[in-house]
């Protein structure tokens, strides 16, 4: 497909570092397709894009804290209820043509006040999904939040497994799809809600095994043991990755997801009230991947887990242009019908 003359605004959440690493893949394709602004909201992320951002926003973020979860008391104070007002009143969303929303909520509300479509293309939108496992235990207002947070006009959605026409497998980076997996014996570890201590405290007993722990609370490499500190780097974080025994981590998305590709044997622990992990610890504990309740009882499970557990290898193919050019073609076919009924 030619590119086109749309106007494109794609808008990120900047909260979780794996809305942004999703976005290392995608903007530079959408960059192909149309002449694309990018938007991130959030104060929670670690990465550095490699391309242009237009607008960055203060947004709505959840905080995490260092016990396993999102600090509420943090996410209040430093939330900016009228900051978030403003910056959603002002956005020009009627400028672009075709407006994609990464569960963004600054993009997504701008559209809703001004009637303007928001395509939401975001691994939440299949996270409530009929047919995506549930946890055990319905959160009401985890529910709410995954539906109103970043409402959208149409919605399509990103899950470990295709669910219908409309939700695909995941977005795979090209760092990882195109690198040879290997095995240095080290086990790569990202868990952004709990501090350093509690980390150590767990893998302190796991003294035979190297640790490469990388961490929102750590500015400076150091070691502790066997236990290798890193600050959040992606780079690192992939070169680490592509070369581990396994990794142990939220469950989040992407990196699960981009673990389950490479076939690295993969250990999961959702953060405490957040809904959507719990339905994605769910989900990959469905597909027989270990997971992990309680950061403090985990001995046992880590140690059968180090011991026992087999890798899940699913090759995820490498969709994500054809996505795109499909909500690029079905705006151009909408944008050509608005001519011809304006002419008629």
């Amino acid at each position: 497909m030619k590119k086109t003359n749309l106007k494109i605004l794609y808008a990120i959440q900047g909260t979780g570092n794996g809305h942004l690493a999703r976005a290392t893949e995608i903007v530079p394709m959408l960059n192909k397709l149309g002449d694309t602004d990018v938007l991130v909201s959030g104060i929670q992320g670690d990465i550095q894009l490699p391309f242009p951002v237009k607008y960055h926003f203060y947004g709505l973020s959840f905080i995490f804290g260092k016990k396993g979860g999102v600090s509420l008391w943090q996410t209040v104070r430093r939330s900016r209820p009228f900051r978030l007002l403003r910056d959603i009143l002002k956005l020009p969303v009627n400028d672009y043509d075709l407006v994609i929303c990464d569960f963004e909520p600054v993009t997504a509300w701008a559209c809703k006040i001004r009637g303007k479509k928001c395509v939401g293309l975001s691994h939440q939108n299949a996270v409530l999904h009929p047919q995506a496992p549930k946890p055990a235990h319905h959160d009401l207002m985890g529910h709410f939040i995954l539906k109103y947070y970043s409402p959208a006009s149409v919605k399509y959605g990103f899950h470990f497994k295709a669910l219908d026409e409309k939700n695909f497998t995941p977005v795979i980076r090209p760092d990882i799809r195109k690198k040879n997996p290997t095995n240095k014996g080290h086990y790569t570890v990202y868990l952004p809600a709990y501090s350093n201590e509690e980390i150590e405290l767990i893998l302190s007993q796991f003294p035979q095994y190297n640790w490469e722990v990388f961490s929102k609370h750590s500015k400076e490499s150091y070691r502790e043991g066997s236990i290798w500190f890193r600050p959040v780097s992606l780079n690192d974080f992939s070169e680490s990755f592509v070369s581990c025994a396994g990794i142990l981590c939220t469950a989040g998305f992407e990196t699960p997801a981009e673990a389950i590709h490479m076939g690295k044997k993969l250990c999961v622990i959702p953060m405490k009230k957040q809904y959507e992990q719990a339905c994605n610890a769910a989900f990959v504990g469905n597909m027989g991947v270990r997971v992990l309740t309680n950061w403090h009882e985990s001995h046992k499970q880590l140690a059968d887990w180090l011991q026992y557990d087999e890798p899940l290898k699913i090759n995820y193919p490498d969709e994500t242009f054809r996505i795109l050019e499909r909500l690029v073609e079905d705006c151009e076919a909408e944008l050509c019908k608005k001519m011809a009924a304006s002419i008629d």
